[in-house]
């Protein structure tokens, strides 16, 4: 399995849609971090998503200065026709908005996968206090500071951004999409205790972080999670935001993602509850040979 210290020289990712193959077993260069109690790294993985990049960047900025929030915002981008685009937003709102923002592009060949683009995005960040959030504008930008205050205050080691508590919410789903959301939450509930494990909007810190850099595998896109478990993240505080609709481009979620999940969280189980999970992969398999020998 890949490892975080597989990702760095591959940084890129193809938001939703791909599994991260690394290439290369070295480990990305971190940029060394500060201390300061108000001050967050946001980062924000893209793929074909320069739409949403003004509108983001300037409603983070206005609520975190609102809040008090030192806060340079690290956009991950990976390899698409929208690139470029990308590069000159950001490169304007550097230059004339005088926003802390940078860009870090990764082509194919360097790597691609939304969970080690955000692995990469926190190695480069220059503060111990690292936020991720969706470049779709899903995650209200406004959210943030509420979001990232249990880790800034050190009530929590990982926060996460729940639709799923009081106070939280979706936008007009379908009754399809809330029942199979409601089911991915349910089986990956036991591994972390969060009512929401698989969002996406979340916050923590590079020494925690740390302590899974050695056993975090970045396979799809649910890498909240894959946080919460391997770095052992305690307490783990839910707060409420508002998950909107899409405002540009498409989802990329797919069959090939869903398995992707299961996979995950049969690696996660194994690893958090070896015994109890070995014993039901077992009881499975004994049934499965069962159900197939009723019907051959």
């Amino acid at each position: 399995a890949t490892t975080w210290s597989d990702l760095a020289p591959n940084p890129n990712r193809q938001r939703e849609t791909d599994t991260d193959h690394q290439q290369t077993p070295t480990k990305p260069p971190t940029t060394p971090h500060t201390t300061m109690p108000n001050s967050l790294s946001v980062i924000v993985p893209t793929y074909n998503e320069y739409e949403n990049i003004k509108e983001l960047a300037t409603r983070l900025f206005k609520a975190t200065n609102k809040a008090g929030l030192s806060c340079e915002l690290i956009v991950v981008d990976d390899e698409s026709e929208g690139t470029q685009k990308t590069k000159q937003i950001v490169k304007s709102l550097k230059q004339i908005q005088k926003y802390n923002i940078q860009i870090k592009a990764r082509t194919k060949k360097e790597g691609r996968g939304l969970s080690s683009a955000v692995l990469l995005g926190f190695s480069l960040a220059s503060n111990d206090v690292i936020l991720c959030m969706d470049a779709d504008l899903q995650h209200e930008p406004e959210s943030v500071p509420a979001v990232a205050k249990p880790v800034l205050e050190n009530k929590a080691e990982f926060s996460v951004g729940s639709r799923n508590v009081p106070g939280g919410g979706v936008a007009a789903w379908a009754a399809h999409r809330k029942i199979i959301s409601a089911g991915a939450t349910l089986l990956a509930f036991p591994l972390s205790g969060s009512t929401d494990p698989m969002s996406g909007f979340f916050c923590t810190r590079k020494r925690v972080l740390g302590r899974g850099s050695s056993t975090i595998n970045p396979i799809g896109f649910k890498i909240g999670l894959e946080i919460m478990v391997r770095c052992n993240c305690k307490p783990v505080k839910d707060v409420p935001i508002m998950f909107r609709d899409r405002v540009a481009g498409e989802s990329k979620l797919s069959a090939k993602q869903n398995v992707l999940y299961l996979m995950q969280l049969v690696s996660l189980y194994l690893d958090k509850y070896p015994v109890a999970s070995l014993s039901l992969v077992l009881l499975g398999c004994i049934l499965l040979i069962y159900i197939l020998s009723l019907l051959f």
